[in-house]
């Protein structure tokens, strides 16, 4: 999966196939923004402080969130150094010319000691996962294997337990992301040390449950994840549950994770989308009410889509998250 999504990112537009949210509306990169800079406050001012984003796409997220600070939030927008996580250098252009102040980093590990603040906007998702099956008191670990003809298919062989907690049925599937657990850990050991917090919005169950969640979308349509590698876009649902207790274990303080509608509309979402429309045309005012829609009611992105922070301890309520 790692390499499959590599290989897509590196050699398609992405965007042909999906659309994500800060290209829905504007209105969810500039919320973001000020929410990054209502926490800066509850972080204690730092400056500098890095703005980073992991997963920037074309740029639009930091680029509204930039337009957003710069006009309501000036003393966060000097102290913020904007920097990109990201590894295609074809997204990378697009990137520049949208946030031409942006320095980037191939991970999250490159990024510069200090104080930080991350935005993550589907980006867990396309992470890469292992599968295990139960199979009576056993369990066998999934894996792709090419056929002689051409082609892939899935194969099992033995294995251990994973790293599970709950009940498992006989022959359910359980998925570990150990990649993102593994960011989810390194951050809060960085926030253990410098002021700091992430967001991440991302679909996926609010508790942990057994499935297969794995998916490939081409030209906006399912398709089949064993696809020929890099022409597909391939994701999974994402474990809240799993990296919130993540976060805990490494001394990090957790906030959600909430459905994004509640979130979102808590930061303004739609207050937002009927200021903007109130002087446009009404084609306009109908499409930029039809995005906010898009983003925070259930049955569109509001229900299954959530948001997840991580932060130094001791930074108390945060916006969006019932304080």
């Amino acid at each position: 999966m790692a390499r499959a999504n590599a290989v897509y990112y590196a050699t398609r537009d992405p965007f042909a196939d999906f659309t994500t949210s800060p290209e829905i509306s504007q209105i969810f990169g500039e919320v973001l923004g000020l929410w990054a800079a209502v926490v800066w406050d509850q972080l204690g001012r730092p400056s500098p402080v890095i703005m980073a984003e992991a997963g920037p796409g074309r740029g639009t997220l930091m680029r509204d969130a930039r337009r957003a600070t710069a006009r309501a939030a000036p003393d966060f927008h000097a102290a913020a150094r904007v920097h990109l996580i990201e590894t295609s250098p074809r997204l990378r252009a697009i990137q520049a010319a949208a946030v031409p102040d942006a320095v980037w980093h191939a991970g999250l590990d490159d990024l510069p000691p200090g104080p930080l603040i991350l935005l993550a906007n589907e980006f867990l998702d396309a992470l890469p996962i292992r599968q295990f099956t139960r199979r009576g008191p056993d369990w066998t670990e999934r894996f792709v294997t090419p056929l002689p003809g051409g082609g892939l298919v899935l194969a099992e062989q033995p294995c251990g337990p994973p790293a599970w907690d709950g009940i498992v049925e006989d022959g359910a599937i359980v998925e570990v992301n150990e990649v993102a657990r593994g960011i989810i850990a390194a951050l809060a050991a960085r926030f253990a040390a410098h002021p700091g917090a992430a967001l991440f919005l991302d679909y996926g169950p609010e508790r942990s449950a057994p499935g297969d969640s794995l998916q490939a979308i081409a030209a906006g349509r399912p398709v089949d994840p064993l696809c020929p590698a890099g022409t597909a876009d391939l994701t999974a649902h994402v474990d809240f549950a799993a990296l919130a207790a993540e976060a805990r274990a490494g001394g990090g303080v957790v906030r959600g994770p909430v459905p994004q509608g509640l979130f979102l509309a808590a930061l303004g979402l739609f207050q937002r989308a009927n200021r903007l429309s109130m002087r446009q045309p009404p084609e306009r005012a109908a499409a930029i009410m039809a995005g906010a829609r898009r983003l925070g009611e259930p049955d569109r992105m509001g229900r299954l889509f959530k948001a997840l922070a991580v932060a130094s301890p001791g930074i108390g309520d945060m916006p969006g998250f019932g304080g």
